[in-house]
């Protein structure tokens, strides 16, 4: 049955939208052609965006040619804001950006383990108002976090988890009672980082991969035929509870001493590099253990890496077995230090456990990649929101 009138006026003006969001500005003829669309019909989709506020005249296009030249078009960047988090077990980062996705400002604060909840919300919340107002923003649209822990596929809410501050959990709805025009959604850290590093960073090309990653914790996130997979509960890629051989205890329900998290976690990492005669300095967090890796690479610190490798390699060829990627990023700081030369020992070990081939690559993003995929997520559904029909 073909598209009513009004559904396919709908349809053109998302593909409009979505078309200046990726390649920016364009002139009403560069619409006619990359949509397909007749120059009447493009010309009332331009005016309806135009009459709603979502798009403007932006300059023009330059060309040479007789007359005037043509106008550009552009999404209205401040038709709506936006903030993303990224909340760690030791504090809390902010961005700030305009409906495009441009940086208006960043900001963070570290809240300590002896911080009582209240204040530790408050503290959160108030870093998003200051950098809010620090952006000139009266009004934010849609705040994304990303958080440690399961999310809840049934209600979207971060479930209770043990191990985590309880404040990471009022922290979401402490936003919502602040903010209450603002859409506060919320996101399992690791499968923002693998989103950012699909949209933007070393995943582009694949549209099944695995992310694993390495920071203060693991984690791992699951792309199978371009959609993220949650499971059942909202657990799948807690690899840091899978047991794994050459620990002396098995993980549990509430603690995963003794499964992967042994292994690969900042503190084992970090006791595996005195092993090795490199010290760390300070306690033993991501980017500490990133630091130690990174010095690895940069003087070549064979033995450790190997020892490394070998480690994550477990997890890795644990992976390839069950879901059959083909390509495993290795996300977070620690993945970003280790960078090629990590990958490549890891795929070498695992081309050696494991008949299914599997690409071993380095995340591009780093620790940075779950404040990007918040952001980014924040963006589509503002824009979900502001470019439905009315």
């Amino acid at each position: 049955m073909p598209a009513s009138p009004s559904t396919a006026r709908v349809i053109n003006d998302r593909l409009a939208l979505r078309l200046l969001q990726q390649e920016g500005p364009l002139t009403a003829g560069q619409l006619k052609q990359l949509t397909g669309l007749s120059r009447p019909s493009v010309a009332d989709l331009v005016e309806r965006l135009a009459a709603a506020g979502l798009i403007g005249v932006v300059g023009e296009s330059g060309e040479q040619r007789r007359g005037p030249n043509a106008k550009l078009y552009g999404i209205v960047a401040d038709r709506a804001h936006l903030a993303a988090l990224d909340v760690r077990t030791e504090g809390v980062s902010v961005v700030v950006s305009d409906l495009l996705g441009r940086v208006l400002t960043r900001a963070s604060v570290p809240i300590g383990g002896d911080t009582g909840t209240g204040p530790a919300v408050e503290q959160a919340v108030m870093l998003v108002e200051r950098a809010a107002k620090e952006a000139g923003v009266s009004e934010l649209h849609t705040v994304g976090i990303g958080a440690p822990g399961l999310i809840d596929p049934a209600t979207g809410e971060l479930r209770d988890s043990g191990g985590l501050p309880a404040w990471h959990r009022r922290l979401v709805l402490a936003l919502q009672e602040r903010l209450p025009e603002t859409r506060v959604h919320v996101e399992n850290e690791t499968n923002l980082a693998a989103l950012a590093e699909q949209r933007e960073g070393v995943a582009r090309d694949r549209d099944t991969f695995v992310l694993l990653w390495l920071g203060h914790g693991t984690g791992a996130a699951v792309v199978l035929d371009g959609s993220l997979r949650r499971g059942a509960s909202g657990g799948t890629g807690e690899i840091g509870f899978l047991p794994v051989p050459g620990t002396v205890v098995l993980p549990s329900a509430t603690d995963c001493e003794g499964g992967f998290h042994s292994l690969a976690g900042s503190a084992a990492i970090a006791v595996l590099a005195a092993e090795h005669g490199i010290a760390a300095e300070g306690e033993a967090d991501g980017p500490v253990a990133a630091g130690l890796v990174g010095w690895a690479v940069a003087n070549a610190a064979t033995a450790f890496l190997d020892g490394l490798a070998d480690r994550l390699a477990v997890g890795v060829a644990s992976v390839a077995a069950i879901l059959d990627p083909g390509c495993v990023v290795l996300g977070g700081e620690v993945g970003e230090a280790g960078g090629a030369d990590l990958a490549a020992r890891v795929e070498h070990r695992v081309r050696r456990m494991s008949p299914l081939p599997t690409e071993v690559r380095a995340g591009a993003l780093g620790g940075g990649a779950v404040l990007r995929g918040a952001l980014l997520t924040a963006r589509d559904r503002a824009q979900d929101d502001l470019f439905a029909p009315r």
